[in-house]
């Protein structure tokens, strides 16, 4: 399911009639946080599922 652009700029509308121009930057802004905290728990997963594979793998020797 692909959006086109007319499809993304109603939804920018929308999103601008219900929150007003002022609420844009706190949005955006926010939901960057989020977007950063959720890539850096998803490393943080990556790493310790990593060393927990290389630690069986070292006492299975």
């Amino acid at each position: 399911m692909k959006l086109g652009t007319t499809e993304l700029l109603i939804i920018l509308a929308i999103i601008l009639l219900l929150f007003g121009p002022s609420q844009i930057p706190k949005l955006s802004k926010m939901f960057g946080k989020a977007k950063k905290n959720f890539d850096e728990g998803a490393s943080e997963g990556e790493v310790k599922a990593t060393t927990s594979e290389t630690k069986s793998e070292t006492t299975e020797q």
